[in-house]
């Protein structure tokens, strides 16, 4: 790699391992480093583009032969709310959101475990310890907020019953990680999640949640595409999501990753692989 100036950003691939959403194949990520001084930019405008980011890397999926993974987001203006999920609202009415500064808590920890522990105990995360997940939640050169909810309803002293690292955009919301109590399951509280997002973001007045990667196919990813509104980035663009495009998705030989980082939109001083 070169660069022409220190303050450029420097781009990097993963070495191939084993695919979270789909059998069969390997996945493999571009990615490059937040740093404090250029992280701001970089996520407002990396996440354009499809980027997610994860403590302060930036990453979007480049994987040999597959182009399965679209990264998604909610149209605000065009979201409107489903008779079930309405009922999902009705459900959770006695949540209350509390907005927090980055910091991590024991009661945030024991909750993530709890989660991973039901939800995802042979994932990636399922080790973390109390120190990674920290890290997760205060490592961050960019404006972050950690979305608590507590319940009086089902407990008898307001208990946090779910959480959401989420990013502060300039044209909208970032939904980094979310978690809650799996015993409120029949309550479809992830699906709670994303629609208090939906309504934080009118609140913030920013156009677009951002949800992470939907998966053609994927039964872990099959709730976003709920959600109205829903936009994947592909082949350069945001598109909305409809049944004609479910239908004509389907994995293809990606780009060079030379020719992904020149069609990045960035300062014109930036990195060449």
């Amino acid at each position: 790699m070169k660069h022409t100036s220190d303050t450029d950003p420097q781009f990097f691939i993963t070495h191939p391992q084993t695919c979270a959403y789909l059998p069969n194949r390997l996945e493999r990520k571009i990615f490059t480093k937040l740093e404090p001084e250029n992280g701001e930019f970089l996520n407002n405008t990396l996440s354009k583009q499809g980027f997610r980011r994860s403590q302060n890397i930036l990453y979007r999926p480049a994987c040999k032969g597959c182009t399965a993974c679209f990264s998604s987001r909610i149209d605000v203006s065009k979201f409107q709310k489903s008779k079930s999920q309405k009922r999902v609202i009705n459900k959770n009415r006695q949540v209350a959101r509390s907005i927090k500064n980055p910091w991590a808590t024991e009661e945030q920890y024991d909750l993530f475990k709890k989660y991973l522990n039901y939800r995802h105990i042979d994932g990636g995360m399922a080790g973390m310890k109390i120190h990674e997940f920290s890290a997760m939640i205060e490592e961050t050169s960019i404006k972050s907020e950690v979305i608590e909810y507590y319940s009086n309803k089902l407990y008898s002293d307001p208990v946090l019953i779910g959480a959401s690292l989420t990013d502060i955009l300039d044209d909208g919301i970032s939904m980094v990680y979310s978690f809650y109590d799996p015993e409120i399951k029949q309550n479809s509280f992830g699906k709670y999640i994303i629609l208090d997002h939906i309504e934080y973001a009118k609140q913030l007045e920013l156009p677009y949640v951002y949800l992470g990667y939907w998966v053609p196919n994927s039964e872990k990813m099959g709730y976003k595409s709920d959600f109205s509104g829903i936009e994947i980035f592909n082949d350069g663009a945001w598109q909305p999501l409809d049944i004609d495009c479910k239908l004509k998705l389907e994995p293809d030989q990606p780009e060079p990753i030379t020719k992904q980082v020149s069609n990045l939109k960035l300062p014109s001083n930036f990195l060449e692989i």
